[in-house]
Formats: C-alpha cells, sequence, structure tokens
C-alpha cells in the first residue's frame, strides 16, 4: 500500500523501498509469503471501499460494475464472506465466468438501469467509472450508496455533472481513496480475511528474471487477478 509513494513524497519500487516510518503495519496472517503480495493495494482498496465508502452489511444487495478486475475479485470475496446478496458486471461475456462467485452476473451492455431499477439495489462500487456512473446511480434503491472507486472506462472526471439533477433523491455519492491506511484498519483487514480463511486471487506468478514479462501482461491485460513476482 504505497500511501502516497511517487505522490506524496519521493520513493520507489526497487531492491530497497524507502518508506516514512508511520508507513510500515505489523501483520498477522496465515498466508503465503506470494498470497501476502496479492493483498496490496487491492485487498485495502476493496476493504476501503465497501466498509468506509459504502458501509456494506449481511443485509445489502451489492452492485460491483466492472468486477473483472484485481479489485472486482477482492470485493466479490469481501462482501460474500460478509454475507451480502453480489451481483458482478463485465462487459466482455467470454469473462462471465469469471464472476462464478457472485451470486448473480451480468453482462454489462452500457445500460443496466433499465435492468437492474426496481431490483432493490442498496450499494454499488463503481469500478468502471465516470463513463457509466450515471448510469450506475440510477440502479440504486432509495437509501442506497454508490461509492466511485475505480477508472476502468478511461474517463476520469464527470465533465457537466450536474449533482442536483443526476443524484437520484434519497440516493448518495461517495469514493474511496486508497492514501490513508492505517494499522488499525490493515488490522481488521486481515483478521477479517484470516478469519473467513480468505485467499487473494492470483492471475499469474512470475519469477524475478522473468519480470518483463509480468510488466508486458500487466500493460496488455492479459492476466486475470493480481500479478505477483516471487524472488525464487
Amino acid at each position: 500500500m504505497m500511501g502516497g509513494m511517487g505522490r506524496n513524497f519521493n520513493g520507489s519500487y526497487a531492491e530497497y523501498v524507502l518508506v516514512p516510518a508511520h508507513h510500515v503495519f505489523p501483520v498477522e496472517a496465515g498466508l503465503s509469503w506470494a498470497e501476502l503480495a496479492a493483498i496490496p493495494e487491492t485487498c485495502y482498496t476493496a476493504w476501503g471501499s465497501l466498509f468506509t465508502g459504502l458501509r456494506l452489511t449481511p443485509e445489502d444487495t451489492f452492485l460491483i460494475r466492472g468486477a473483472t478486475c484485481a479489485l472486482g475479485y477482492a470485493a466479490i470475496q469481501l462482501a460474500k464472506a460478509l454475507g451480502s446478496s453480489v451481483i458482478a458486471t463485465t462487459h466482455r461475456s467470454g469473462k462471465l465466468p469469471l464472476l462464478a462467485a457472485a451470486d448473480e452476473t451480468i453482462l454489462d451492455e452500457g445500460a443496466l438501469a433499465p435492468v437492474l431499477s426496481g431490483r432493490g439495489i442498496t450499494r454499488v462500487l463503481e469500478l468502471v467509472g465516470p463513463s457509466t456512473l450515471r448510469d450506475s446511480l440510477r440502479c440504486l434503491a432509495p437509501g442506497g450508496i454508490l461509492c466511485h472507486t475505480g477508472v476502468l472506462g478511461g474517463v476520469f472526471t464527470l465533465d457537466g455533472f450536474d449533482p442536483i439533477k443526476e443524484i437520484p433523491n434519497g440516493v448518495c455519492l461517495t469514493g474511496f481513496f486508497s492514501n490513508t491506511p492505517t494499522p488499525e484498519v490493515i488490522g481488521d483487514m486481515m483478521a477479517f480475511i484470516s478469519g473467513h480463511h480468505l485467499r487473494p486471487t492470483i492471475g499469474r506468478r512470475y519469477t524475478f528474471d522473468h519480470i518483463a514479462d509480468a510488466c508486458t501482461a500487466l500493460d496488455q491485460g492479459t492476466v486475470d487477478g493480481k500479478i505477483v513476482v516471487t524472488m525464487d
């Protein structure tokens, strides 16, 4: 979890990493080193989105828009462990089987509100971003919350957005920015992961001598799940 490294303060990944002392946390987890490497930053972003942004509960009907990404898989895992009912979407029909852990999967062809409005959806995790956010807001029941966390759609701003007209009455819009982890939050997250025997979704592992291949796979989006590079 970078906490702003490279943005808020100087630093990058190398043989050694220099970070502020307050950003080093002890963790307890029954995970292998490769599994532990797949936790940040994905699981923390999912955790913060679900429990800080959305205040997710077991009673919620939860829509994840753009779920076939590492963050989406983590959100499904956490929400199902909590007991929420999960609807997951992807815009690629070939990736629907990857969302089998959700209660329902939907092929997203751009307009979900005509399909999902009235279904009692109380929480939405928006991972596609501003390109679909207006439509996602219309999927929510009164009292529902949308958390904007991802920008998979490649659109980064809501130009011309009119909150009064475009946020439905009684619906809330929030977001989650993952730059401020704390030891308490990370401890709660790791305890939840361990207590529910969750394992992060690792799409592919590379040894360090194939790190160029790992970077290529990341850039091309050919791996479903987290990419982990091991030193052995």
